[in-house]
């Protein structure tokens, strides 16, 4: 281009636009007010050479010597002042163009690499704790958290089945230790099963912790212990049930006034205080010392009052004077029938009523065992349903209703009259239904002998025939499934009337000669056919001393009204008494429906004999006896089933006196 002014490199900005000049002279441009720490240096050295002028040589991309033009210079930064910043007042800083070595400490002369690690660090660090935690929490999953003890024994690490097994293996040890009670000074052991006491394994390892742990539980695993109670349970049915059998060894209840009769008269006992065990206070004492492991517990015995006083006594003492003065006439029909003081005593009562006083009680049914055939024809009377064995076999014989004096109304006016007075008490007759029905007897189970005995006695003598008057009275009488049967309350007085003789018979430690005399020995013979037939043992009296007919520790003393015989049928079925008699022996043979393989009696040795003394007597009615030493023995009895024994009742001890040889010589002697 023509006229054209040289061109500048575009290194600097402004050497390429013309500006005015000042008085025609060329001068570069001056720029003032540059902003604050911006130097004047950025246009470049003071020094730099003016431009070399463009010659159409140069235009046209021709230096004189046809060489192409210089490179421009490569651009450069801005230079900033290094020794202030403007407009601040304060120290200069310099940032740009300064070497590293040269920049402040805080300034890192490498941050693009530092940005570049710290990524990398943070990503290893929590790749290492994640390593950290899953490693050890993938090898404790699906087990038991490591460190975890329950009542002292490890499961940690164990599967949930294996610790199961454990726990019932060795932590079933350490919470069946029995705990100690005391009860009035008095202590007893109490076991855990007695008290009811089961580990509950499901609960126990429901506490601990399991399956995929979190970061703490592994932390608690690795580095501590998890320590957890065990849960058991108190079955306090069981404990309750084993609460009453200490209620009864320790409770002395209050004893009530009474009036009993001894001998066919009235003799007193005033009442008296008694204690009873807290029976709910025992069931906690109890159980929070087998739940909380303390070994033992302090149980309560309160006190107790009777509800009647030495006045009722008093009062109730005058009545039954009256009632035992003399007999008591039943009439119906112009027929009648006495019941004897005996009769009246043995069946009459005094019961504490709601008033606090002592009532009289008479039992009706019982006393007109012997009296009623006297008043009732044979042909009205109901029957009971019962058995006959016919070729070893039960055949069911049944029931029917008939007419019998209403024992209601009898025991009824017994009382009035012993409280009011008066002898003679008329009877009415209802329609009565048998005790025991033919249904009933038919669901009873009465297929097979379960207990059976015989004793012998020496023929001819007058006892014999009263051994075989009682047997024949009880013959093919049902004892009901839970009944208690009472031989006193089944024959009744022993009369005359009745088909007794006298016999002689040691009452008191003396023989003498009774009206029913000999009859213990179908008593002992009744007591081991139930002993063997496993029934309940109620009541009964060991003999004073010991007969060689009789297995010794098995006997059983008869004696209305005060000696009798009681035993309860604790099976579900009913039992069937048959009897059957020579001269020579008595049997009793239990029917029903047997329930265990054998029973057995363990005899201890025979200790602490004891000599017999030799007399003679020329005394009226004198009974001559073998002398006999005394002994004492124990029986237990011992129950078995499948073979195993199942249960032992609680040995007897009897200590007999020794009989002393007697020989009866005439007075003239």
């Amino acid at each position: 281009m023509r006229n054209a002014g040289p061109i500048e490199s575009p290194t600097d900005p402004f050497a390429s636009v013309p500006l005015p000049m000042s008085g025609g002279s060329k001068k570069k441009p001056r720029v003032e007010g540059l902003p604050p720490g911006v130097s004047r240096d950025i246009f470049g050295p003071t020094g730099q050479p003016e431009p070399r002028p463009v010659t159409p040589s140069t235009q046209n991309g021709h230096n004189g010597s046809g060489a192409l033009p210089p490179v421009a210079p490569p651009p450069q930064p801005w230079p900033v002042n290094e020794n202030t910043w403007q407009g601040s007042g304060t120290q200069s800083v310099p940032v740009f163009g300064m070497p590293p070595e040269r920049l402040p400490a805080f300034i890192d002369p490498e941050p693009s690499r530092r940005r570049r690690l710290l990524p990398a660090v943070v990503l290893l660090v929590v790749l290492a704790l994640a390593l950290a935690y899953l490693v050890p929490a993938v090898l404790m999953s699906g087990a038991v958290l490591r460190g975890t003890r329950v009542g002292g024994v490890d499961i940690g690490g164990l599967t949930v089945t294996q610790a199961a097994d454990k726990l019932r293996t060795e932590l079933s040890v350490k919470l069946n230790k029995p705990v100690t009670v005391d009860i009035a000074g008095n202590k007893e052991t109490i076991q855990a099963d007695e008290a009811g006491l089961e580990l509950d394994v499901v609960s126990t390892i429901g506490q601990a912790p399991s399956g995929f742990p979190s970061p703490i539980e592994v932390w608690r695993g690795l580095t501590g212990t998890t320590e957890l109670q065990p849960k058991v349970t108190i079955d306090s049915s069981q404990l309750s049930r084993t609460i009453e059998g200490l209620a009864e060894t320790y409770d002395k209840k209050p004893r009530e006034g009474r009036v009993i009769f001894r001998n066919g008269q009235p003799v007193t006992s005033d009442p008296q205080d008694g204690v009873v065990l807290d029976k709910a206070d025992a069931v906690r004492q109890i159980g929070d010392a087998f739940l909380f492991g303390r070994g033992s517990a302090v149980l309560t015995l309160r006190p107790a009052k009777p509800s009647t006083t030495a006045a009722d006594v008093k009062a109730a003492q005058a009545v039954a004077k009256r009632a035992v003065a003399g007999p008591i006439t039943l009439t119906l029909g112009g027929k009648s029938a006495q019941l004897s003081p005996l009769v009246i005593a043995a069946n009459l009562t005094f019961a504490p009523d709601d008033k606090g006083g002592l009532a009289p009680q008479f039992d009706a049914q019982s006393a007109l065992v012997k009296v009623e055939s006297s008043l009732v024809d044979a042909a009205q009377a109901p029957r009971d349903a019962t058995y006959q064995i016919v070729a070893n076999k039960p055949v069911l014989v049944p029931a029917h209703r008939g007419r019998g004096i209403d024992a209601k109304e009898l025991a009824r006016d017994v009382a009035k009259a012993v409280t009011a007075g008066g002898r003679t008490i008329p009877v009415t007759l209802a329609v009565v239904a048998p005790r025991v029905t033919t249904q009933e007897a038919n669901g009873f189970g009465i297929k097979e002998s379960v207990g059976e005995f015989t004793t012998t006695f020496d023929c001819c003598l007058p006892r014999v025939t009263n051994i075989r008057r009682i047997a024949a009275q009880v013959d093919g009488m049902l004892v009901k499934p839970g009944e208690t049967f009472s031989l006193n309350a089944a024959t009744g007085e022993r009369t005359v009337e009745g088909g007794y003789v006298q016999a002689g018979q040691i009452v008191g430690g003396r023989m003498v000669p009774i009206v029913g005399g000999g009859v213990s020995q179908f008593a002992t013979t009744m007591y081991n056919a139930t002993f063997f037939g496993g029934f309940d043992d109620v009541a009964h009296t060991q003999m004073d001393y010991h007969a060689a007919r009789y297995p010794a520790g098995r006997d059983a003393a008869l004696l209305y009204p005060q000696q009798d015989l009681k035993w309860r049928n604790d099976s579900d079925h009913g039992v069937l008494i048959k009897t059957s008699s020579t001269g020579t022996s008595v049997t009793v043979q239990l029917w029903s429906t047997e329930r265990y393989d054998k029973i057995e009696p363990i005899e201890s040795e025979k200790r602490n004999f004891t000599p017999f003394r030799r007399e003679s007597s020329s005394a009226p009615g004198c009974l001559s006896t073998a002398g006999e030493q005394g002994f004492t023995i124990d029986v237990t009895r011992v129950f078995f089933k499948d073979g195993k024994e199942v249960k032992r009742d609680e040995k007897i001890t009897t200590k007999y006196r020794p009989q002393a040889q007697i020989t009866c010589v005439s007075s003239g002697n």
